[in-house]
């Protein structure tokens, strides 16, 4: 299998907004986020679908998941962090983590895919990061 996007983030071919690395996970801010903070965790192992990954990386993946929504709801001062898992852009397991404070914020839609605004990502990353 070719080495997905995400595959090529972790290699480091690609630069991402890094939120979070841990041994098993990264997490880094959506270039086309639906609200601001929206953050991918994805394992750095590149297996396809989420119920395929070995427990370990599943247990990891969940784990800082949980770390970053905490970290979202106390910097960001948001309701909630909501999570979607919907494997059909990339080949290779992730989840959405969406900081919202009403349901319309979290099922907005993806905005049109636009050039990123690398100064604003910068700028909230460096906020949510550990």
């Amino acid at each position: 299998m070719a080495d997905s996007i995400f595959t090529r983030i972790i290699k480091g071919e690609i630069s991402c907004e890094k939120v979070y690395e841990g041994e098993l996970t990264l997490a880094f801010l959506d270039v086309n986020p639906t609200q601001p903070g929206h953050t991918l965790v994805i394992p750095k192992k590149q297996i396809d679908q989420l119920w395929d990954l070995p427990d370990e990386d599943y247990l990891a993946l969940m784990s800082t998941c949980k770390k970053v929504a905490q970290r979202m709801k106390t910097v960001l001062g948001v309701k909630r962090v909501g999570v979607k898992v919907i494997g059909e852009e990339v080949p290779h397991a992730h989840i959405h983590l969406i900081p919202f404070n009403s349901a319309e914020q979290f099922y907005q839609r993806r905005p049109a895919e636009v050039d990123p605004d690398h100064k604003v990502l910068a700028e909230m990353a460096k906020k949510l990061a550990f």
